[in-house]
């Protein structure tokens, strides 16, 4: 049996307030340092790129991405733990990497937890590449954890 989610059965649309309930269960459930509902709703008052992905069963993840002077920043992309394997969280990426073409930026960034082997794998088939090292950038049990940051270039006509 594929585990793979057809496009028609799900969508992916822009996420709006009343649609952070739900998305503070799934960053709780999927991180052990969750953002607050705040940075939530800091995300939406500022206009960052909020999105939700969504199945018949409801809201399984969400991605948030900040768009500015040719560079777009992946803050936050999640898919709840039950729904994970599914290429759910490609499906979402690819939307995010779309809007940032979309928005003429040449460039696609992110930060990743090198223990999170899982989300490295995803990045690396959606072509993103190691640029570079943030130490001590995330919490966690025994001090701070370093980050990866990621890159992946853009190209495309108008950006040459």
């Amino acid at each position: 049996m594929n585990a793979q989610v057809k496009a028609s059965e799900r969508s992916i649309r822009p996420m709006s307030d009343a649609d952070l309930d739900r998305v503070v269960v799934i960053e709780r459930g999927a991180y052990e340092f969750p953002w607050s509902p705040g940075v939530f709703r800091d995300c939406l008052r500022v206009g960052y790129d909020c999105w939700v992905l969504e199945r018949p069963s409801g809201i399984d993840g969400y991605g948030i991405m900040h768009v500015a002077v040719g560079e777009a920043h992946v803050l936050n992309l999640c898919i709840d733990v039950a729904a994970q394997g599914r290429g759910l969280g490609r499906a979402l990426l690819g939307r995010l990497v779309e809007l940032a073409e979309g928005a003429r930026a040449r460039t696609v960034l992110l930060e990743v937890r090198p223990s999170n082997y899982r989300a490295r794998r995803l990045y690396a088939g959606m072509g993103f590449n190691e640029i570079g090292v943030r130490r001590g950038y995330y919490p966690g049990r025994q001090g701070r954890e370093d980050a990866l940051v990621l890159v992946r270039r853009l190209s495309g006509p108008e950006r040459g």
